[in-house]
Order: C-alpha cells, then sequence, then structure tokens
C-alpha cells in the first residue's frame, strides 16, 4: 500500500466490474487508505475525454480493518464513450490528487450498450495467408500478364532490381486453388479463421495497390474459384477473412491510371477523370498525396461521392464480396481512415449479416488510440469488432526475450481494463504478420544490427541460435494461445520458417522442409485449444506473482492455469488440488508445490 493508499484496476477488490462498462450499467470502486494521515473526505473524479467534464462521486466510509480504512462509491454512467477517472483525498494537510502509477488518472472504457461482436469465430484459430507464397495449385484458369518476372517455387526472393529499386514485382503464383488444396493441412492445425492478404486484381506481389476493387485478381484465380474455397472451407467450420485496402489505391489502378495500364481515364491522366476527385493533387499530375510518401499507393478521398458509391452502395464492393459468404474483414491501416468512414463500412457488412466480422489494423491500444490528432473510438460499438493486438504481440515478445513478469502482467491487464471483453475475444492474437520480421529470428537473440538487406537474405541461425529461439517459441506460442482472444499465424510460422524484414519474411512456403518439433507443437497447442474452446472463450483471472506469469482462463465448472517462467530460477506454484499439464501429460499431487523450472510453461487443469 504505497503511501498509506490503495488502489489497482485490475483488482476486483477496488473496481466492479473488471474490464470496460457497458453504457448505462453500475461502476462500484473501492479505495483504501491506511492509518496515518486523517481523511476528512475521499471522492472519485469521471473525466469525459470528448469535453472535459467533470462528474463528482463522494465516497462513503465504510469501516477499517486493521488499520486500513475504506470507501467505497457506485454510480451509474449513462452514455458511451472514453472516460478517465482519479481520486481527490481532502487531508488534514490538504487535498491531494491519487492516479495510476504512470502519473495519469485510470481509464473507463463504457461501451453502446448495444454493441455486439460475432461469437461464432471466438475461442479458435486464425491463419494468415499471404497469397502468392502459400501454395500454387493446378489450375489452368489462372493468368499471368504482370510486369514482372514469374518464379519457380524454391527460386530466391528479389529484393531489389537492377537499379537497386524493389518494386515487389516478383511473382511465385501462390492462388486460390493451392488454398482449396491445404485446406485439410489448416484443419490439422486447429484454424476457423482463414484470413488472405489482399486477392483483387493489383500490379504487386502484396496486392496492397488495388488495381481494380471488383476483380480478382488473374494469378489468383476467378470469382468462381474464390465461391469453392469459401464454400469447401465451409464445410470444414473455417471461414475466409478478406483483407480491405480502402485508403488507398494502386497508382498502376483504372482509377488512378499513372501507366496507362487501363482503358479507363484515370485521374493522373485527366482532370475530367470521373475518378479526379478521389484523389489530392498537391502539383498536378505528378505530386499527390499518397499513403507515407509511397508513390504506388495514392490516398482516395474517402469523403468523394463516387468512391463513397462504390465501396458502400448496395451494388458495390463491401456488398459483392460479402454477398458471396465471406466470414468478414480485415481493415488495412484502419486509423488512416475518417471515423465516419469506419462506421459507414461497419454498417454496410452488418447490413448483409450482422455476424460478419469487422477486425481493424491497430498497433497501439485501440481503445484510447489518436490518430492525426483525432481521438478514436473503435471499440465503442460502432466501428470495430476487434483489432490486430499487436499490444499483446510486444507484451509477450518483450517477456520471453528476459522481461519480467509482473511487466507482461501489467501490459496485458491494461488491455483487458480496457477493451470490452466482446471486442477483446474478437481481437486476433498474433505474434508475427506480412509486416514483422519472423518469430523465429524475432526471437533467437541473433544480432544482424550493421548488416545488409543483402546479409540478411542468407542468414540462418545456428545451432545454438536456433535452441534458444525454439525454447522462447514455446513459451510465446503457449501465451498466446491462451490469452484472451483468437491466436493468428502467421503462414510458414508453425513450420519454423526464417526471415527477417519484408520482403524476407514473404518467402514461398516450405512444404518440403522445416522443423517437425515446431509443427508438431502447434498442432498440439491446436488440439488444446479445441478441446477447451469454452474457456478460452471464458473469464480471465490474473494471479500476482513476482517471478512467474499466472492467469487462470474460466468458463463454468471448466478452467485451465497458464504458468510460465522466464527467469533464471526455479519457481514455486502451490496446488491444493491434483492436477495434470496438458503441454506434457505430466501428473501432479494436490497439497504440493510445484517446481517451474526456468524457461517452462505449464498448462494445468484439474485431473
Amino acid at each position: 500500500m504505497a503511501a498509506n493508499f490503495y488502489y489497482n484496476s485490475l483488482d476486483d477488490k477496488c473496481k466492479q466490474p473488471f474490464g470496460a462498462l457497458r453504457a448505462g450499467h453500475e461502476l462500484s470502486l473501492t479505495v483504501y487508505s491506511r492509518d496515518g494521515v486523517f481523511i476528512e473526505r475521499v471522492t472519485a473524479e469521471l473525466i469525459n475525454d470528448a469535453d472535459g467534464s467533470i462528474e463528482y462521486y463522494p465516497m462513503t466510509f465504510t469501516g477499517k480493518e486493521d488499520g486500513v480504512s475504506r470507501y467505497d462509491v457506485t454510480f451509474r454512467v449513462g452514455a458511451s464513450g472514453l472516460y478517465f477517472y482519479r481520486f481527490i483525498l481532502d487531508t488534514e494537510w490538504g487535498r491531494e490528487e491519487r492516479v495510476g502509477e504512470d502519473g495519469n488518472p485510470w481509464q473507463l472504457t463504457v461501451f453502446s450498450s448495444s454493441y455486439k461482436t460475432p461469437d461464432k469465430y471466438k475461442g479458435g484459430i486464425v491463419y494468415q495467408i499471404f497469397v502468392d507464397r502459400f501454395n500454387r495449385g493446378d489450375d489452368s484458369e489462372v493468368v499471368f500478364d504482370k510486369k514482372g518476372v514469374l518464379k519457380q517455387w524454391d527460386e530466391p526472393l528479389t529484393i531489389a532490381d537492377s537499379d537497386g529499386v524493389y518494386r515487389a514485382n516478383d511473382f511465385y503464383g501462390g492462388n486460390l486453388q493451392g488454398i482449396i488444396d491445404k485446406l485439410g493441412y489448416l484443419k490439422s492445425l486447429g484454424v476457423s479463421l482463414i484470413y488472405l492478404t489482399p486477392i483483387f486484381e493489383s500490379s504487386s506481389n502484396h496486392r496492397y495497390d488495388t488495381g481494380d476493387y471488383h476483380k480478382i485478381d488473374g494469378l489468383v484465380g476467378t470469382e468462381d474459384k474464390f465461391k469453392e474455397l469459401i464454400d469447401k472451407a465451409a464445410k470444414k467450420n473455417m471461414g475466409i477473412v478478406l483483407d480491405g485496402v480502402f485508403n488507398h489505391t494502386g497508382a498502376d489502378s483504372k482509377y488512378f491510371n499513372k501507366f496507362g495500364s487501363y482503358p479507363t481515364v484515370g485521374a493522373y491522366q485527366s482532370p475530367r477523370s470521373p475518378y479526379y476527385d478521389w484523389y489530392s493533387f498537391d502539383n498536378y499530375p505528378d505530386s499527390y498525396k499518397c499513403w507515407w510518401g509511397v508513390t504506388v499507393t495514392p490516398t482516395v478521398n474517402k469523403s468523394a461521392p463516387s468512391y463513397r458509391r462504390m465501396i458502400l452502395h448496395r451494388n458495390g464492393v463491401i456488398r459483392k464480396w460479402t454477398d458471396m459468404g465471406i466470414a468478414g474483414w480485415r481493415l488495412d491501416v484502419v486509423d488512416e481512415l475518417e471515423e465516419p468512414f469506419v462506421r459507414a463500412l461497419r454498417r454496410a457488412i452488418k447490413q448483409v449479416d450482422k455476424d460478419k466480422l469487422i477486425i481493424g489494423e491497430v498497433w497501439e491500444d485501440a481503445s484510447n488510440k489518436i490518430s492525426y490528432d483525432k481521438r478514436r473510438h473503435y471499440l465503442l460499438g460502432g466501428e470495430l469488432d476487434g483489432v490486430m493486438n499487436y499490444v499483446f504481440k510486444d507484451a509477450i515478445i518483450e517477456y520471453v526475450c528476459g522481461g519480467s513478469a509482473q511487466q507482461f502482467m501489467s501490459r496485458i491487464g491494461a488491455i483487458m481494463d480496457h477493451y470490452p471483453k466482446r471486442a477483446l475475444d474478437s481481437c486476433f492474437t498474433l505474434i508475427g504478420s506480412h509486416d514483422t520480421a519472423r518469430i523465429i529470428n524475432v526471437l533467437s537473440g541473433k544480432d544482424m544490427s550493421g548488416s545488409s538487406k543483402q546479409d540478411r537474405q542468407w542468414a540462418v541461425l545456428n545451432a545454438a541460435e536456433w535452441d534458444t529461439a525454439l525454447r522462447r517459441l514455446k513459451i510465446a506460442t503457449a501465451l498466446q494461445y491462451a490469452l484472451p482472444g483468437n491466436p493468428m499465424v502467421y503462414y510458414g510460422d508453425e513450420r519454423g520458417m526464417q526471415g527477417y524484414e519484408d520482403p524476407l519474411n514473404r518467402r514461398a512456403m516450405d512444404w518440403k522442409g522445416g522443423s517437425e518439433e515446431v509443427l508438431a507443437w502447434y498442432k498440439k497447442l491446436g488440439r488444446i485449444r479445441k478441446k477447451y474452446s469454452s474457456v478460452m472463450r471464458g473469464t480471465t483471472y490474473m494471479h500476482d506473482n513476482p517471478q512467474l506469469v499466472i492467469f487462470e482462463r474460466q468458463a463454468r465448472s471448466r478452467s485451465l492455469t497458464v504458468i510460465a517462467n522466464t527467469g533464471n530460477q526455479v519457481g514455486r506454484y502451490y496446488t491444493d488440488v491434483k492436477c495434470v499439464d496438458l503441454l506434457t501429460d505430466r501428473t501432479f499431487e494436490g497439497g504440493s508445490d510445484i517446481l517451474v523450472s526456468p524457461m517452462q510453461v505449464l498448462y494445468l487443469v484439474n485431473n
């Protein structure tokens, strides 16, 4: 009890209910003060982030035990929004403010009473496929008509053309038929959602520079083939999530048409183009607003009426692809999209089916994100169902690479406190993606600082580095698979594929090699998650321990306790009941300490 005062938003003795609050519901707060300073009154102050207004709630003294006084207050918050709160103590020495350890008031997220997220895929597993690099199936209808090269599957990546520029124009021909051919493999991993990087027509291998939103890229397949994938995946209880890139198009597109590849009159070609008002030109035509200065991706004016009609109209892009039966959308760089447009996207998607999933790419805490000097309200009920949970990713990696258990629990706890549970359960919990280095390399400890990209292209982990990475990977994935949300596996990570930054993290899938030990581990985690899927959708209880990470997932009478130790000393966990570790099948008798060795993780269930 620092400074004779105690409040912890993660402690249910201090805050009920835990986490975000549903609008119109009551919040109960309790603070504790040890004898030493006479307190005349305690007041909780609730600050509305929208306008800075403050509501004052006097707290009631409710008793003293062992020299510790308790003060309580319960009040109702009627409107959804972002709030912050602090405590004001009037003492014999004057007025004192109590805020969080970071020096800021605590956060209270109040979400709309009508906010719902799809339950169908909660407790599942997401698998991300970088389409060009996953698998090339036998499909006579695919067409290669790119300004680039179609490589053999085992050819090395191109990291720059002869002039030193990387144009993302080397293709390996991964396609929809290739994914269909591997549905059984994905099922063996326990996958329930397949998230595809963009499949619409584009001039690049990553396809984040859309050429035509209404067409599937000819190298990927046809609309009929896509429908076949959706239907065959559904028969295996798997859904397809599409990547929606709506902040920018390609410069090489029917809309901008910088290179004259399309028969349309693009905005680059004439101010009289029907697409001219989609873009912002500083000095026509060569100086224009583009995503992070990348000239191949000119930014779209999302308020342009014709653009909004194309994307949002009942005959538009969202409706066309959602009607085909996809499970939902992942919105690329959602913080670049204005909130009215995000809300319109949600309405368009949910009008088709309220159970379609909407995930946003947000790298920070999505509950209090500020983008372009504006607060975002992604998780209050009118925008997203969940986000790519990069905060969990960073916390996991930092912990397994030597961070403290307390810091890990604090970072995880903050997100659990800030996100509505219905949103947190929908999030994609990742530890790697097409935007990050391969997780096995990140965890290896291999120092590549000062090296060239050419050096990193051919770098391979040695035996010691691989052993370090593997031990860390097992703990990282065990945490990833047990934390709230849906674990997301980036293609090839389950086989121990190596690679550094883009494009080195996007090699063609190694179907002939890879680590059998890593693959077996991912499959084991998948089986456990499937068996305990109800628990993975349940409540999370965090245990305070200075040495170990300990948290419990619980649903009704079933529970799973996760214990991890990345320190240098043996930890102890007392169990009063007989239990078994699902990861090793080892049984522990009740009424004794379980010794947790360094670099060990346990999944304990009652036996």
